[in-house]
């Protein structure tokens, strides 16, 4: 007390640090004197902090700078409980205005009240800062004491945990009071579940742990129903990109034992539990085999170009031609294929059919939009296939209409049918026994025919040699894109058609090998 006091005495408000430097007390001596004395009012304090700057020099971290908040202390003298010094208010120790119930509301009491008066939820610190707004509370604030309290088992924070480290949730960390009164374990329990119901509907660990169990899900599914599940429905089903997709699937190959992993024709990659029996698994593989052989085949590859090729014409030839597209959850699907609905069943359709283009035209200021739908087929071409197509259009909800005389295809709405060619042989018998031609009964129908020898003719005309046609350039390329490539490439430069026929040729190779692989298992 003597040495505190002596160095008060001199008159000068000195500070806790500059008693400790003048007495060479050590520093939780003095800051417990100070305490002591001005509740024994032997001393006076400022009425409010100070605030310094101050720069600490940290080796090689380098200097930090802090706001330093403190008080000065000067020795009380006989002029009152409330003297003024150097411009600084100073006051005695009053139990009715400095005890801990009365003193300043801090930023941390604000935060810890918050949290003691909703004991009942969890919160993210993004929503106790957005409560908390209106006394300045920042997210650093949040965080920062939240932790000191974490240490002190104060409250429980959770994010999304992983082998080393714990990272926030996409709104923040979720915090939760840990209610004291209740044994510590039932307590920290109450507070998980508490997270568990803010998690409800979201992710509640890391996003590769969570694809990892959906994958496990996934998998286990398809196996129960004698099934193996492709990486592709995977990538769909986890909505992430292909390489998310990747990590995942190898990671769940790890933690599970009983995931199996097999590759269809060494390139299509299938997954199944170990639990399926042997014969189940070969049935279930041959299924897929036929499948991909249908999808992934010669017979479809020339199909879809052969649309290309359709629409490529139209396109060229078409004045004012306005396609229609669509976006469609498979991603590789041509956005300018569009599905339309079905008010009836027609040939195996029950809701929904699909039409290869869809275009709109408008002939002049005065004359009326006509659309034209266009359905495609490579191979030869029966009336079967014009009645299909007819009634897939009279039956939808976007080109039929109810009639007095029935179902018929709406005003303005022409049918195209583009085949590689058309049975000569196939005549159709009408009611009073007429017989008429393929072509004449689909005009009737108000069907446009379009064959590859039409198509065949126009690349003639420009100059493109004989020996080129759209079918060989069906088989040739290597999906729709390539086939519009060529088509452009021919059309400017018809001299040179056949190099690019032949170019493209050495480098499809791979393809034809795959499709032969097909054709052959």
């Amino acid at each position: 007390m003597r040495r505190v006091l002596q160095v008060l005495s001199t008159g000068s408000p000195l500070s806790s640090a500059e008693i400790v430097e003048l007495t060479g007390l050590h520093a939780n001596i003095v800051w417990a004197a100070l305490r002591r004395y001005w509740h024994k009012n032997l001393i006076l304090r400022t009425l409010t902090p100070l605030r310094k700057q101050t720069r600490t020099f940290k080796g090689r971290a380098g200097i930090r700078r802090n706001l330093r908040s403190y008080h000065l202390y000067s020795i009380r003298t006989a002029n009152g409980h409330r003297v003024t010094l150097s411009g600084l208010e100073f006051v005695s120790y009053d139990p009715n205005e400095h005890s801990l119930n009365k003193r300043f509301n801090s930023k941390a009491d604000s935060i810890l009240r918050f949290l003691k008066d909703n004991p009942k939820r969890a919160f993210y610190a993004t929503d106790i800062t957005k409560t908390l707004a209106g006394i300045d509370i920042k997210p650093s604030d949040v965080m920062s004491n939240v932790r000191r309290w974490e240490k002190k088992g104060w409250v429980l924070v959770r994010g999304y945990r992983m082998d080393d480290r714990q990272t926030p949730f996409k709104e923040g960390y979720l915090i939760v009071w840990i209610d004291p009164s209740v044994p510590r374990d039932d307590a920290i329990k109450e507070a998980i579940e508490k997270t568990e119901n803010a998690l409800a509907e979201k992710e509640s660990t890391n996003p590769t742990i969570q694809r990892v169990h959906r994958i496990r899900d996934l998998i286990l599914e398809a196996s129960t129903l004698r099934e193996v599940v492709s990486f592709t429905y995977i990538c769909e089903s986890l909505d992430c990109s292909k390489y998310e997709a990747e990590v995942a699937v190898a990671r769940a190959l790890q933690l599970y034992s009983d995931l199996r992993e097999t590759k269809l024709f060494k390139a299509f990659r299938y997954f199944y539990c170990n639990f399926l029996a042997e014969d189940e698994l070969h049935a279930a593989v041959a299924m897929k085999e036929n499948y991909i052989r249908l999808t992934k085949g010669k017979a479809n590859r020339i199909g879809h170009n052969w649309e290309a090729v359709a629409e490529w014409f139209i396109d060229k030839f078409t004045t004012g031609a306005h396609f229609w597209t669509q976006n469609h959850r498979l991603q590789l699907m041509d956005p300018r294929r569009i599905t339309i609905h079905l008010v009836r069943s027609t040939n195996g359709r029950i809701r929904n059919a699909e039409v290869d283009r869809v275009w709109e035209v408008t002939p002049g200021i005065f004359s009326p939009l006509v659309t034209y739908v266009l359905s495609c087929k490579w191979g030869l071409i029966y009336k079967r296939d014009v009645d299909d197509f007819f009634n897939v259009l009279r039956w939808s909800k976007e080109f039929g209409a109810n009639t007095v005389g029935g179902q018929e295809i709406k005003q303005g709405i022409v049918g195209v049918f583009a085949g590689n060619a058309f049975n000569p042989n196939e005549n159709v018998r009408l009611k009073d026994d007429h017989t008429i031609t393929l072509s004449a009964y689909a005009s009737r129908l108000n069907i446009q025919l379009l064959k590859a020898a039409d198509f065949n003719g126009k690349l003639y005309d420009r100059g493109v040699s004989t020996k080129i046609t759209v079918q060989k350039i069906c088989k040739i390329a290597k999906n729709e894109k390539q086939v519009r490539e060529i088509l452009e490439n021919i059309w400017k430069n018809a001299n040179e058609s056949e190099l690019f026929l032949d170019t493209a040729f050495k480098m499809n190779k791979e393809v034809y090998d795959f499709e032969h692989l097909l054709e052959i298992k």
